[in-house]
């Protein structure tokens, strides 16, 4: 007689809930890791943007009236991606109160719903 070593059934199932077991520990805080990431994005990419908007109003004395503007006055290689939306275009522009001075004075982002935080993604 040969015996063929093999697993059982049994042995197969206890390595699967082990598995299952393991990955249901796991899985929120990856998840958590990638909306904190995120969220740090966006606070970079919202300091990277009113800085721009800063350095063009010192040098032009107004403030330019769309956010391509920056990128073809060169403030800017390209305009960021709201990491949150995953668009470059969902960004809500806010205009100065002197229309006067141009069309953007600051830039919140088009994102609907809260941060880790507890703060609504449109006050950052």
């Amino acid at each position: 007689m040969r015996h063929t070593r093999a697993f059982t059934l049994i042995e197969l199932l206890v390595v699967l809930a082990i598995i299952a077991t393991l990955l249901s520990l796991v899985a929120p805080r990856y998840f958590k890791s990638i909306d904190r990431a995120k969220e740090a994005a966006l606070q970079e990419n919202l300091f990277t943007l009113r800085d721009a908007l800063d350095k063009y109003h010192e040098d032009k004395g107004r403030y330019p009236n769309t956010l391509e503007d920056l990128v073809a006055g060169r403030y800017l290689r390209k305009v960021p991606v709201d990491p949150i939306t995953e668009s470059s275009e969902s960004w809500v522009t806010v205009a100065p109160p002197d229309a006067a001075k141009g069309g953007i004075f600051n830039v919140k982002s088009g994102a609907t719903g809260v941060a880790a935080s507890g703060v609504p993604f449109e006050k950052f």
